[in-house]
């Protein structure tokens, strides 16, 4: 039904929605869109825009194009483009990134290092111990 080259052409048209009451324990990657509104305890990656809602928790590092925090997060960000940092927002953790808008009440817990998008580096998945580059 669809080919590989379908899917490969529309990579941002993916919105994928962990709902509140939901918990994963794993690594999530996607190229599309991803909004958090439970519990996810492990990596995420995705070449889109990653959303954590105001009682969403986030327990690992995440790597995304661009985020809006308005929840929890106990890990490292690596943001190639904006990250948004809701009154709401908790993080413990290291960020990179290009842009920054932190709204008043906004909390972290760690260094923040500003780059341009060209010189954050590119992610580094570990599936099935084969080491696979995603460039943001």
């Amino acid at each position: 039904m669809f080919s590989k080259k379908n899917i490969e052409t529309l990579p941002n048209e993916s919105n994928n929605i962990i709902g509140k009451g939901t918990s994963i324990i794993g690594s999530i990657t996607s190229v599309g869109n991803i909004r958090v509104e439970g519990i996810v305890q492990g990596e995420i990656t995705t070449k889109a825009k990653l959303v954590l809602a105001k009682n969403a928790t986030i327990q690992g590092n995440i790597f995304a194009h661009n985020v809006q925090i308005a929840g929890k997060i106990e890990g490292n960000l690596k943001v190639s483009a904006l990250l948004i940092l809701k009154s709401t927002a908790i993080i413990q953790g290291d960020i990179t990134t290009n842009k920054l808008i932190c709204e008043e009440g906004a909390r972290f817990n760690g260094k923040c290092t500003m780059q341009e998008s060209k010189k954050i580096q590119h992610i580094h998945l570990d599936k099935n111990k084969a080491s696979k580059k995603i460039s943001l």
